[in-house]
């Protein structure tokens, strides 16, 4: 009897007890500040650990050793490792996938379309690092000047979203493009600038896998297996090169086929003869209401639907969709948990005293703002670039303000730059005080625009 209660939920098509448990999840993982409230609780559970329970038990967990491999044949590092260096690797895949599909087909696809971000991105880059520079020159903490560079997408669109109809399109628009050129000069400065001696026969070896990975499309395969396989081994020889490993996963991003096989019209046209087979085939095998088994030839039909519908969706496509959760709401927090420990105690305001500081601070509350609003303003009075219709100057000045919040690829950048605790511990404090800024007073400012 009690099966037959539980089906009840099925024939009435009523959700199941697990969907309304998952449902609330799925809708909140849907909402584009979801990854922005994430990053910030997983960065709030680091430092309430390292200041509130244990500094060294979170320092040594991140540390712990773990082994993927066997003999020879393998890596063995830190938690740490294997998060900044690996997972991070996937992180910046899926920016490089993001980064080709906006360049072929997206916001960067055009000169025209592109200039307006790109050279407020340009700006965004340039006045903030040349503020930290000024402060630093002649000191060991020179090399920093990568850290107020960078702009954290996930929170800055999270803080856009908030706004809701406030905000128009056009400037979301505008800021995912900003933010994507933002990402391509970061992860040049990261290349050239923060990168170990060079190895250059593994360097080879890498570029040798990836020519592979070329041919591989000129043949026509797609199984993503083939580019998990090539991309795990990229990685092994980027790390063994000196260029940081994460930048195999832009590498390889870079040669994903963007073609699809169908184009979208042939899809509609064979996914609506195969409905139309897989409907005229009425027999059901033990079939009733609900519950039932298709036929043998319905079976195939599906099958050949799902083909096409693989084919209609490109490759990068296809990634891109798949990694997005997994980098948003498992990659980024893993990272955001194990580098954000810090302690935080009575002499935080000495911080203020310190040019490493001062530097992040005005690089990334006052410099990218001043950065983002003048240059992009210079390109529209020379004719370089138009503003879009919806958008107001105030609009720029408090997108400007959110690419202040470096968040996640400061922090990765400051990790590259020093090896000092006591100068990490202090860029991150900087980094937390200067994307807090930024993202309240970029949210102000928008708000306070009237109109659209």
């Amino acid at each position: 009897m009690q099966f037959f209660e539980s089906t009840k939920h099925f024939l009435k098509n009523e959700p199941t007890p697990i969907e309304r448990i998952v449902t609330p999840f799925q809708r909140f993982a849907s909402e584009k500040a979801a990854g922005g409230i994430i990053l910030f609780l997983s960065a709030l559970i680091a430092i309430l650990w390292a200041n509130f329970i244990s500094y060294e038990s979170y320092d040594n967990f991140w540390h712990t050793k773990f082994t993927i491999g066997v003999g020879r044949y393998s890596i063995s590092d830190s938690f740490h490792f294997w998060i900044n260096d690996a997972l991070m690797a996937v992180f910046f895949f899926l920016v490089g996938l993001e980064i080709k599909r906006s360049i072929v087909l997206g916001e960067l696809s055009s000169i025209k379309k592109a200039a307006f971000p790109v050279m407020a991105a340009a700006g965004g880059m340039i006045v903030p690092a040349v503020m930290f520079i000024s402060l630093n020159i002649n000191t060991d903490t020179v090399v920093g000047w990568g850290i107020p560079v960078a702009t954290d997408i996930a929170f800055a669109l999270g803080v856009l979203s908030v706004l809701g109809k406030r905000v128009p399109i056009s400037l979301k628009i505008f800021l995912t493009a900003l933010a994507i050129a933002d990402d391509i000069g970061a992860v040049l400065i990261i290349a050239i600038f923060y990168s170990n001696d060079l190895m250059l026969n593994n360097l080879i070896i890498s570029f040798l896998l990836l020519g592979g990975i070329v041919i591989a499309n000129y043949l026509g395969l797609r199984n993503p297996f083939i580019y998990i396989v090539v991309g795990c081994l990229m990685w092994i020889f980027f790390l063994k090169s000196g260029i940081h490993a994460t930048i195999a996963g832009i590498t390889l991003a870079m040669v994903i086929p963007l073609k699809v096989k169908i184009n979208p019209n042939q899809f509609f046209h064979k996914a609506t003869e195969l409905l139309d087979n897989f409907k005229n085939e009425n027999t059901f095998h033990q079939s009733k209401g609900s519950l039932g088994l298709t036929t043998e030839k319905q079976s195939a039909t599906l099958e050949e639907l799902v083909k096409h519908t693989k084919e209609v969706e490109s490759p990068l496509q296809r990634m891109e969709n798949n990694l997005h959760h997994f980098v948003t709401f498992v990659v980024l927090p893993l990272f955001a948990i194990s580098n954000s420990g810090v302690i935080i105690d009575s002499n935080v305001t000495s911080i203020f005293n310190n040019s490493l500081a001062i530097g992040i601070i005005l690089g990334l509350f006052i410099g990218k703002p001043i950065g983002i609003l003048s240059f992009s303003y210079l390109a529209y009075k020379t004719g370089i670039a138009s503003i879009p219709d919806d958008i107001k100057w105030r609009h720029v000045l408090g997108v400007g303000f959110l690419g202040g919040v470096g968040f996640t690829m400061a922090i990765f950048v400051n990790g590259l730059a020093f090896n000092t605790d006591l100068y990490i511990s202090t860029a991150k404090i900087a980094i937390f005080i200067a994307s807090i800024l930024s993202g309240i007073f970029g949210y102000l400012t928008i708000r306070m625009v009237k109109g659209k």
